[in-house]
């Protein structure tokens, strides 16, 4: 059958880095390709839960991630008067030596990842990426835009939603799409009251909150329905968020009163993408948000990718036949998958178009147990 010994990771971003670990701590030669000459992470941070931990404890590298960013427990839900008005608990999957929840900031979570894969063996190659695949029933070969070439038992595909590999691979089909919402980022200092998640309601067509991040610092966030086509000069950014939080009160008032700086302002349009099974065609398969780009309301997006690198890295260090093994990895991460990203959407979702029915809380609540599984 022919143990799988050397694979291709295309993309260095969260996903592609897990999978070089995942990969190398099973025996298994990587090549790392990142088509960007440095590895440039927006400074803003991010939100990973018990689910995230546990995927590092696995990789290895948990203590890192935990020592470099702001342990805590679950998320409130307020009004924007500051009313509770829900309180869920986080569960701790990793372990009680563990939070089961984190926040940390992007360069943070980066620095960790690309430290622990170059430590570990992965060959990273900065500013390349492929020009060709070409599969055949016992290998990929693999042309490069630096002139080199390479032959590999798989390829693995974690460049992103706008994956050049799932273009390559399944062609333009699948591309992602607009949700009608946009996401807006500033990091402040952190108020010492505010030692966990909170996630403010009332907005006409959305929501705003506060993440921690270390012990010094978090950020402010505010996701809601915004133009595709929404163009706001860079020397704008800043006003037009303090404009979208107006309505705020209290502490998140404070906070929207330190965003001053619009070249430190990160906006994003949410895009997101679901492909159908199977996410592979012979050798090369997606992972993370080449096959899954999911909005950031449930704060999965980087523990789906991490997991699918887990999984990967278990089951490509078995004997088997790829098509078997990817076969495995789909049984898995399929509908573990579908379920986050169709609760991601069905929070954006309530929050441009509220119904009665609408239940973001109780929706969290119902996430927490699919996250407790075993992946």
């Amino acid at each position: 059958m022919g143990r799988v010994r050397k694979a291709l990771v295309v993309g260095g971003g969260i996903g592609g880095l897990s999978a070089a670990i995942a990969l190398r701590r099973a025996g298994i030669d990587v090549d790392l390709v990142e088509i960007h000459t440095k590895w440039t992470v927006y400074h803003v941070g991010i939100v990973v839960q018990g689910n995230f931990i546990r995927a590092m404890v696995a990789l290895g590298i948990a203590d890192e991630c935990v020592a470099a960013g702001f342990p805590y427990d679950g998320v409130e839900f307020r009004d924007l008067q500051g009313n509770l008005l829900a309180d869920i608990h986080g569960i701790k999957l990793a372990g009680p030596n563990y939070p089961s929840d984190l926040g940390l900031t992007r360069p943070a979570l980066h620095e960790v990842l690309s430290r622990n894969a170059i430590k570990v063996g992965t060959n990273v190659r900065l500013g390349v990426t492929f020009n060709e695949i070409r599969q055949f029933d016992d290998r990929v070969e693999v042309s490069f835009t630096d002139g080199t070439t390479g032959t590999y038992d798989v390829v693995i595909g974690a460049d992103g939603v706008n994956s050049k590999v799932r273009q390559t691979i399944f062609g333009e089909e699948f591309k992602p799409r607009y949700t009608g919402q946009g996401v807006w980022r500033y990091n402040v200092p952190r108020p010492p009251e505010l030692n966990r998640a909170v996630m403010y309601s009332g907005l006409p067509t959305g929501k705003c909150g506060f993440i921690p991040l270390t012990q010094d610092t978090g950020y402010v966030f505010l996701v809601q329905a915004e133009p595709e086509d929404l163009r706001i000069p860079e020397d704008q950014l800043a006003p037009e968020m303090r404009k979208r939080l107006a309505s705020c009160t209290g502490v998140m008032a404070q906070l929207r009163d330190q965003i001053v700086d619009s070249h430190l302002v990160v906006y994003r349009p949410l895009r997101a993408l679901f492909m159908p099974p199977p996410w592979y065609r012979g050798r090369v398969i997606l992972i993370g948000d080449a096959a899954h780009a999911v909005t950031p309301h449930m704060g999965q997006g980087a523990a789906q990718a991490t997991e699918d690198a887990v999984v990967l890295g278990e089951l490509l260090a078995r004997d088997e036949p790829i098509g078997d093994l990817f076969e495995a990895f789909m049984r898995r991460r399929y509908e573990r998958c579908k379920f986050v990203f169709d609760a991601s959407i069905q929070m954006g979702e309530w929050e441009q178009h509220p119904t009665p029915d609408a239940d973001p809380t109780g929706l969290t609540a119902k996430l927490m147990p699919t996250l407790a599984a075993p992946i």
